[in-house]
């Protein structure tokens, strides 16, 4: 359970404990956990900083008359930019995936407010620049080429945006390290050759310079409570309990 430091520039890092890791690692139950534990010596709360497509097209879908339909249409053309990244997208699937981001971007700023506020915060997901797509929660239209000037100027913004919230640094990201095979046996409705692009592509982050703290998200959840905790107190230099 190997945990590395490097510099983080001259900025201070962000009292924000960070989950990262692919989908099915567990990130949800921990944050839960760790919230519940340090706010028994500190302000904690919780936020989820993925993109939120998913509950953005469920509530489509209750759109009257035109939801069903079009939540469908912005479902398959957000597929078809990451299984079709040489395709420059239309100005539409390129609207579409910048505002997600600016939803993301408006929910890191909510973020910032409360760590101004002195709230340590527990995130579920944290933005970075390094690497594109949303599946390792980067700028999406970084993934495509090319395109109008109206694309190429969202994409540029799009990619502005995540680099100024990569440059905020948490004080510790805890990388949940799992397989394709217990990942896809938590998560059956995720395509396994998705879940196997993420998997290959998380160790490589290092998030601006971020402490991390690598687990095996296939270990007992009581020791990856213990360790996150212990490793979570020490980075706030809080008492260990």
């Amino acid at each position: 359970m190997p945990l590395s430091s490097q510099s983080s520039g001259a900025n201070q890092p962000l009292r924000v404990i960070a989950l990262t890791g692919c989908d099915g690692s567990g990130k949800s139950t921990l944050a839960a956990e760790l919230v519940a534990q340090l706010r028994k010596q500190g302000p904690t709360e919780p936020l989820y900083l993925g993109q939120s497509s998913g509950r953005i097209g469920e509530w489509i879908h209750t759109l009257p008359i035109i939801g069903a339909s079009f939540g469908r249409y912005l479902m398959r053309k957000s597929e078809r930019v990451h299984d079709q990244p040489s395709a420059p997208p239309g100005n539409v699937t390129a609207l579409v995936i910048y505002l997600l981001s600016r939803w993301r971007a408006h929910k890191f700023r909510r973020m910032l407010v409360m760590c101004r506020r002195g709230v340590v915060v527990v995130t579920d997901r944290y933005p970075q620049a390094e690497k594109p797509g949303f599946l390792f929660d980067g700028p999406q239209l970084a993934k495509t080429v090319n395109g109008n000037w109206w694309v190429r100027k969202l994409r540029t913004r799009e990619r502005r945006l995540y680099e100024w919230m990569a440059a905020n640094v948490p004080l510790l990201v805890i990388r949940l390290n799992v397989d394709a095979e217990t990942a896809h046996a938590r998560k059956p409705d995720h395509k396994l050759a998705s879940l196997r692009e993420k998997i290959a592509g998380w160790p490589h982050l290092t998030f601006n310079g971020a402490r991390i703290l690598d687990l095996d998200a296939k270990e007992d959840a009581t020791t990856i409570l213990d360790v996150s905790l212990r490793s979570a107190r020490a980075a706030l230099q809080w008492p260990q309990a």
